[in-house]
C-alpha cells in the first residue's frame, strides 16, 4: 500500500470505531485545535514568513485570527447544530415524529491552497471535525515551510488517526484522488477543480470546490472616490494580490480614471511607503513560476503606477494599468498578483454587460452612494458573493455562506454552512403501529373519494404547539373513523365526498 492509501485506510478504520460521532469528542478536538493556534503561533508565523513574506502580525491578522473565531463559534453552537431538527408536518403525519438528523458523511479529503495556507486548509477541517467526519488533510506543496509545520503540529494536537496529514506534490495528490472518499473539499483554481471533479465522479463522491475568477469592481463616479480607492487598494494588494476574492479589475467612467489612479497611488504610498520592496507589510509572489506568469500579463498594457520588479526576490510592486481593453492579456485569466487594470466604461449598463460576458466571479464589488445602482448591479449579475462599498470583508462573516457559482465554485461553507455541507442531513419519520384506518386512503383500490381525502391531508401543513397537537390528534382519530367508513366499498355511497380541495 502507498503512503496515501495507508493514511486513508487508517482514517476510515478510525471513523468506523464511532468515536467521532460523540459531540463531546468533536468539541474536545476543536479545543485542541484552538490550543494549537495559541501555543504555536511563532512557528506558524515563521513558516508563513518564509513562504509569503508575511509578518507575524500579518499572519495572525489574515490566517489564524479568523480560524480562532470560527472554532469558538463551533464550540458554542455545535450541540445545537448536531441535534435533531424538527420540521413542519402535514395532517397525514401529524401523529408522527418527523425530523432531520445530521450525521457524519465518513472520510473527507481536504485539499488546501497556498495563498492563505492555514486559513483555507483548516477552515474546512473545522467543519469536517464538527460534523463528525474523519478527514485526510493535504496542504499545498507550494508553501513548503507551512506544509511541513502543518504536518508536524496537527498530529500533536488532534487525533492523528482520524485526521492524518499527507504532504507531497502532484503525484501524491493524484494517488489520494484514486482513493474513495465520502466528500472532497478543494480550494484552488478552476483547471485543477475540473480534475478533482473528474476523479470524484468515478466514485460518485460529492465535492465542494472553492475556486476563483476575475472579481470585478465598479466605481460609480458619484461615490466618495477617495474612500473607495482606499478600500480597493487594501483589498487588491493584501498578500501581494494573491487572494481569490481580490478585486481583479476596476470598471469606471473615463472622467474619473485619472482620479482613481491618483487615489490608489496615494494609498499605496500610505500603506507600503515609497518603497514597497522594503516594507514589511508587503508580500512576495509565491515562486518564480508565478512571478513569470504575472509579469507576462503586462506585455500589452499601459503602466500608470508601479511596474518595478525583481525576479530573484519574487517582487512585483503594486501596479496600476490604465485604459485596459477587454482583449488585453491581463483580462484573459484571474491575475492573482499585484496588477490592477482599469477598464473605462461609458455607463453602468456597459459595466454590467461586460461583467456578464465573462464567467461568474467569486466576488463582485460596487462602490456607490446610490442604492439603485447597488441593486441593479446585484440583480443584473451573478457572483459567489456581492459587496457594496467594501472589499473582502464578507469572508469574515461566518453567518454568510462563502462560495462560488458556475466557474467560480460549487458549494459553500463557513459557520453552520460548513457543518451542513459536510453532514448528511438525514430525513427521518417515526410512525407508530396504530391508527391504521387513516392509511386506508393510500391503499388500493384507488378511488376519487380516497384521492379527495388524500389531497386534504397532504396539502395542509400544520405548525402548532403542544395543546394544538393534542387537539389535532383527537380530531385525527375522529377523521380516521370517517375515512374507514368512506373506504368501505359497501358504504361508499353513504358518505359525501369532502368538498375541501386545495
Amino acid at each position: 500500500m502507498s503512503r496515501e492509501q495507508q493514511a486513508v485506510a487508517r482514517a476510515r478504520k478510525a471513523f468506523e470505531t464511532g468515536r467521532s460521532k460523540s459531540v463531546e469528542y468533536r468539541i474536545n478536538q476543536l479545543k485542541n485545535l484552538q490550543r494549537l493556534f495559541s501555543e504555536r503561533q511563532k512557528e506558524i508565523a515563521a513558516a508563513i514568513k518564509k513562504d509569503l513574506n508575511k509578518t507575524e502580525v500579518g499572519a495572525q491578522f489574515y490566517e489564524t485570527l479568523g480560524l480562532e473565531g470560527e472554532i469558538s463559534l463551533f464550540i458554542k453552537n455545535l450541540k445545537e447544530w448536531a441535534a435533531p431538527r424538527h420540521v413542519k408536518k402535514n395532517l397525514l403525519t401529524m401523529s408522527d415524529t418527523v425530523y432531520i438528523h445530521p450525521e457524519p458523511l465518513g472520510v473527507v479529503l481536504v485539499i488546501g491552497a497556498w495563498n492563505y495556507p492555514w486559513a483555507v486548509t483548516i477552515r474546512p477541517l473545522i467543519g469536517a471535525i464538527a460534523a463528525g467526519n474523519a478527514a485526510v488533510v493535504k496542504p499545498s506543496e507550494v508553501c513548503v515551510h507551512t506544509s511541513k509545520v502543518m504536518e508536524d503540529l496537527l498530529p500533536i494536537y488532534i487525533d492523528k488517526e482520524l485526521y492524518p496529514v499527507v504532504t507531497g506534490g502532484v503525484p501524491e495528490t493524484q494517488e489520494l484522488l484514486r482513493q474513495k472518499f465520502d466528500h472532497i473539499f478543494y480550494t484552488g483554481n478552476s483547471t485543477v477543480g475540473k480534475v478533482i471533479m473528474e476523479a470524484a465522479a468515478k466514485h460518485l463522491t460529492p465535492v465542494t470546490l472553492e475556486l476563483g475568477g476575475k472579481s470585478p469592481c465598479y466605481i460609480d463616479k458619484n461615490c466618495d472616490i477617495s474612500i473607495a480607492c482606499r478600500r480597493v487598494t487594501w483589498g487588491k494588494y493584501s498578500n501581494c494580490g494573491q487572494t481569490c476574492i481580490a478585486p481583479d479589475y476596476i470598471l469606471c467612467e473615463p472622467s474619473i480614471q485619472n482620479r482613481v489612479i491618483e487615489e490608489v497611488k496615494k494609498c499605496i504610498k500610505e500603506f507600503y511607503t515609497d518603497n514597497p520592496k522594503t516594507c514589511p507589510d508587503y508580500g512576495r509572489i509565491i515562486n518564480q513560476r508565478h512571478f513569470k506568469r504575472v509579469m507576462a500579463m503586462l506585455e500589452d498594457s499601459n503602466i500608470a503606477v508601479g511596474g518595478e520588479n525583481d525576479e530573484s526576490d519574487c517582487y512585483i510592486a503594486p501596479t496600476v494599468l490604465r485604459d485596459v481593453k477587454p482583449e488585453a492579456k491581463v483580462m484573459q485569466e484571474e491575475i492573482f498578483g499585484p496588477l490592477l487594470p482599469i477598464l473605462p466604461v461609458s455607463s453602468l449598463d456597459e459595466a454590467i454587460k461586460l461583467i456578464n460576458k465573462g464567467e461568474k466571479p467569486l466576488a463582485l464589488y460596487v462602490f456607490s452612494p446610490d442604492n439603485k445602482v447597488i441593486e441593479r448591479m446585484r440583480d443584473e449579475t451573478s457572483s459567489g458573493g456581492f459587496l457594496a462599498n467594501d472589499c473582502l470583508v464578507h469572508y469574515s462573516v461566518s453567518a454568510l455562506p462563502f462560495g462560488g457559482v458556475g466557474n467560480s465554485g460549487i458549494g459553500c461553507y463557513h459557520g453552520k454552512f460548513s457543518f451542513d455541507r459536510l453532514s448528511h442531513l438525514r430525513g427521518c419519520l417515526v410512525k407508530k403501529l396504530k391508527m391504521e384506518g387513516v392509511n386506508d386512503m393510500r391503499y388500493p383500490p384507488h378511488t376519487l373519494k380516497k384521492l379527495g381525502w388524500a389531497r386534504f391531508f397532504i396539502l395542509n401543513t400544520v405548525d402548532v404547539g403542544w395543546v394544538g397537537r393534542m387537539a389535532l390528534l383527537a380530531a385525527l382519530v375522529m377523521v380516521a373513523a370517517v375515512v374507514i367508513q368512506v373506504t368501505e366499498p359497501s358504504k361508499c355511497h353513504q358518505v359525501p365526498r369532502p368538498q375541501v380541495f386545495f
